[in-house]
């Protein structure tokens, strides 16, 4: 059986995913932005959001991460699946 952290693991090597400040640790994510083309072009994203496997990060609402140098709030996470997999939509901090 495949791991969802085999997955992300893949996707990190293939150059797929966004390295993510969390305090002092940083997690390879999944990140969307507003009218950003991703998954190479498959795909329209609407809001900051990042996807992320549940065993690596535990994100809260309030909690503040770093992607490319810009601090992002986390607003809203929701277990995807059967869990093993996160999404954060994000609001960008001024």
């Amino acid at each position: 059986m495949v791991r969802v952290e085999d997955l992300y693991d893949a996707a990190e090597r293939a150059g797929l995913l966004t390295p993510v400040v969390v305090g002092a640790a940083t997690v390879h994510c999944a990140f969307r932005a507003p009218d950003e083309t991703v998954l190479d072009g498959l795909a329209l994203a609407r809001d900051f959001e990042i996807e992320y496997a549940a065993s690596r990060l535990a994100l809260a609402p309030g909690d503040v991460v770093t992607i490319a140098g810009e601090p992002y709030r986390v607003r809203e996470v929701r277990a995807l699946g059967d869990g093993r997999e996160c999404r954060a939509q994000l609001a960008r901090l001024p």
